[in-house]
């Protein structure tokens, strides 16, 4: 019985990524015996069978290959150890991405189509050196533009990935429309695709670094490289097969000068719907101001805290949304105060290493941060900035701050350096209970996306000041 005990219990087993692990068991002859495994085509398992030795040497007791159908396809084209090496998302965002880029280059043909054609290519009485002077033009006003954007919107592209993504994707639609339209209008065809090229080259900053910012959420096991290698690799299959329908389509296009522009429409459409759809499918577990507003509002309304799944499902879209209270983290001290007791009013009462100026009738919070403050001070004055804007806004509030808010709303306008300090004092019992929240629902509170600038100060200390 004990040695039946022993044929049958496993000497080893082995698993793959995330797969069903299975054993190896002794066979009467002494030889290993796996045992069959299982696969599922997301997970794309690679299975192996040992077949036992034979005498005529034909591989007997060596590991054999059996790999389903779609594991070659993943080693090409998912980053190696999916699913578990990259976020949930994953797979939802690059489907829905793929369709985008395939409706993307279809436009691109169409687009380069109509540029050639405005250029005198296949017009013998076009000119040679024109055409390269319009070249010439049209590429030094991109390279301007993508130097200038770089410089305007660069540090804040991280902070609104989502946002930014659509909003280059949309952008690029334009570029393609005006390219389109441009051999219409000869007259001002260097202008209209100047300007043409001028979006595209903002679309190639805002894309690139939102997607550089989407790729480290995506990699989950420091496999940066690896992620932004295979989609690369499936942009360029996805391109191959639009460059292919481009050839079926393109020479139908003289013949019916119509199809060209309801082609576009129809392939715009799919475009902005897939990308749309594929940063909708993005799941950021990192706080930025519109995140932090939302869950916020919601803690302050319910005492729940949101999860990063429904905030984000939740959070707008489009740039330039936020028009009635404006926060700004890490401004300069010297543009707060001018004197000595305009400093002093300012530090009273603070204790974290940060100071907060609140105006009111502009809605607006200023924040200088101290030497010392680290993610969690800046997302604690984050926290304080969205507090104080609250005020301003109906619902429901915490006790402490609805008493707060009719004292503001009955009598006289209450200084608002006052009312920071008091907020403080909410902010000390409040903060604290938010934060563990955050961190149970699965936010990430050791790093941000909130845009904070560089400046930093010190002050002289008031006598509650924690010092971290």
């Amino acid at each position: 019985m004990a040695a039946e005990t022993d044929v049958l219990s496993p000497l080893c087993a082995e698993q793959f990524g995330s797969g069903a692990p299975r054993g190896c068991h002794a066979t009467a002859d002494g030889s290993l015996q796996w045992e069959a495994g299982e696969w599922r085509w997301w997970r794309l398992s690679r299975l192996f069978t040992a077949k036992p030795e034979g005498p005529d040497g034909g591989g007997r007791g060596s590991p054999r290959a059996a790999l389903p159908p779609l594991s070659g396809l993943q080693a090409v084209f998912l980053p190696q150890g999916f699913p578990d090496s990259v976020s949930p998302d994953y797979l939802p965002y690059q489907l829905w991405d793929s369709v985008q880029a395939f409706a993307s280059s279809l436009s691109g043909s169409l687009a380069t189509h109509a540029v050639l054609l405005g250029l005198g290519v296949g017009n013998s009485k076009a000119s040679v050196s024109a055409a390269t002077a319009t070249w010439l033009v049209k590429d030094s006003t991109g390279m301007l533009g993508r130097i200038i954007f770089a410089w305007w919107k660069g540090s804040k592209l991280d902070c609104n990935a989502k946002q930014w993504r659509l909003f280059a994707d949309i952008l690029n639609d334009t570029a393609m429309f005006l390219e389109i339209m441009a051999p219409i209008y000869a007259v001002s065809f260097t202008m209209i695709v100047s300007a043409s090229n001028l979006a595209k080259c903002i679309v190639s900053v805002a894309g690139g670094a939102t997607r550089a910012a989407l790729t480290v959420h995506q990699a989950r096991r420091n496999n940066m490289a690896d992620v932004s290698a295979k989609d690369s690799s499936q942009e360029t299959l996805v391109n191959l097969a639009g460059l292919l329908v481009s050839l079926l389509m393109l020479p139908l296009i003289p013949g019916w000068p119509s199809f060209s522009l309801g082609c576009f429409f129809l392939l715009t459409a799919l475009h902005i719907y897939a990308n749309y759809r594929a940063v909708r499918a993005l799941i950021l577990e990192t706080l930025n101001e519109s995140r932090l507003h939302l869950v916020l509002k919601h803690f302050l309304q319910k005492g729940e805290i949101l999860e990063p799944a429904s905030a984000n499902k939740m959070e707008p879209l489009w740039t330039g949304y936020w028009p009635s209270f404006s926060l700004s983290l890490g401004v300069p001290l010297h543009c707060l105060v001018s004197s000595v007791p305009e400093l002093q009013r300012l530090v009273e009462g603070h204790k974290e290493p940060y100071l907060l100026c609140w105006n009111q009738s502009r809605n607006q919070v200023q924040v200088v941060l101290g030497q010392t403050a680290g993610p969690e001070t800046i997302l604690r004055a984050a926290t304080h900035g969205l507090v104080l804007g609250a005020l301003k806004e109906e619902g429901p509030l915490p006790r402490e701050l609805a008493e707060l808010r009719n004292q503001i709303q009955a009598g006289p306008e209450k200084e608002s350096w006052v009312i920071v300090r008091e907020t403080h004092q909410v902010l000390d019992t409040l903060f604290p209970k938010f934060l563990k929240g955050l961190q149970a629902a699965g936010w990430k509170t050791e790093k941000h996306h909130l845009e904070v600038d560089e400046w930093r100060a010190m002050w002289p200390l008031s006598p509650e000041k924690k010092v971290v």
